[in-house]
C-alpha cells in the first residue's frame, strides 16, 4: 500500500497571520530602590519624618488616559547620611505594575514628603495600601493630554481614582514636597531600542526657612513582556 502525505495549503489569511504575529504585550514595573538623607530638613530635632507616594498612568494610542496604579511607602524616621535600601526589610517599598498600551504610553511618578502629622500620615499610608497595585480608571479632566501636569498631580489623580479620596495638593498644606519626579516611557520608542530597564536617579534639594535637605533617590522601570495565553475551551 502506498502511503500519500496530504499538504493542505495555507489560506491566505493564514500566511498573513504568521507573517505579523502580535509582539508580546510589555508591563511596566515602577521599583523604589534606594534613598539617602545627605541633608536633613529638620535640623533642630536631627531627623526627618518621610512618606513617598507614586503611580503609573497610561495613555492608549489616541492619548488618553485609561488606567492607573498606586503605590506608598512610610511613614520613616531619618538621620543624616543614612541611606535606606528600599527593597529590604522594614524598609521595603513595594512595586506597582500596569500594562503598556499598543502605541501608547505610561508616565511613571513619584512625590517625597516631608510629615509634620505623624497619625495623620499613617492613615494615609494605610489607606494607599490598601489600594496598592489596583488598576483603576484615571479621575477625571485632571489627566487630559491638555493640561500640564506635575508629578504631584499624577499621583494626587491616581489616589482619587482609587478611591482613597485624598486631596494630596492640600495636604500639602502643612506636610513639606521634599521633591518630585516624573518619566515617560512610549511602546514604540520602547520596541525601537529594545528598552527593558531604566534607571531613574532623583536628587531633591531646597531650603525651608533657615534648613537646607538633600535627598538623593533611585527608582527602577523595568518592562517586561506578557504572552498570550490561549484559552482553554
Amino acid at each position: 500500500m502506498r502511503i500519500r502525505s496530504l499538504v493542505f495549503p495555507l489560506s491566505v489569511a493564514a500566511l498573513f497571520t504568521i507573517g505579523c504575529a502580535r509582539q508580546p504585550i510589555l508591563t511596566a514595573e515602577l521599583t523604589p530602590r534606594s534613598l539617602k538623607a545627605v541633608n536633613l530638613e529638620e535640623t533642630i530635632s536631627q531627623r526627618d519624618e518621610l512618606m513617598m507616594a507614586y503611580s503609573l498612568t497610561s495613555y492608549d494610542a489616541q492619548n488618553k488616559a485609561v488606567a492607573v496604579v498606586s503605590g506608598g511607602w512610610g511613614v520613616e524616621t531619618v538621620q543624616k547620611n543614612q541611606q535606606l535600601d528600599l527593597q529590604t526589610i522594614p524598609h521595603q517599598a513595594k512595586s506597582i505594575t500596569l500594562e503598556l498600551p499598543r502605541n501608547g504610553r505610561i508616565v511613571a511618578s513619584l512625590v517625597l514628603i516631608e510629615i509634620d502629622d505623624y497619625n495623620r500620615a499613617k492613615q494615609t499610608l494605610t489607606k494607599i495600601q490598601k489600594i496598592h497595585n489596583l488598576v483603576s480608571v484615571p479621575a477625571g479632566l485632571l489627566l487630559t493630554a491638555t493640561e500640564v501636569l506635575t508629578p504631584l498631580k499624577y499621583v494626587a489623580a491616581g489616589l482619587v481614582a482609587s478611591g482613597v479620596g485624598l486631596q494630596l495638593l492640600d495636604k500639602l498644606d502643612n506636610d513639606d514636597l521634599l521633591g518630585q519626579s516624573s518619566v515617560e516611557l512610549r511602546e514604540t520608542d520602547v520596541r525601537q531600542k529594545k528598552q527593558r530597564f531604566v534607571r531613574v536617579p532623583a536628587v531633591f534639594t531646597g531650603q525651608n526657612l533657615k534648613d537646607s535637605f538633600d535627598y538623593r533617590l533611585e527608582y527602577d522601570i523595568t518592562l517586561k513582556s506578557v504572552k498570550i495565553r490561549p484559552v482553554r475551551q
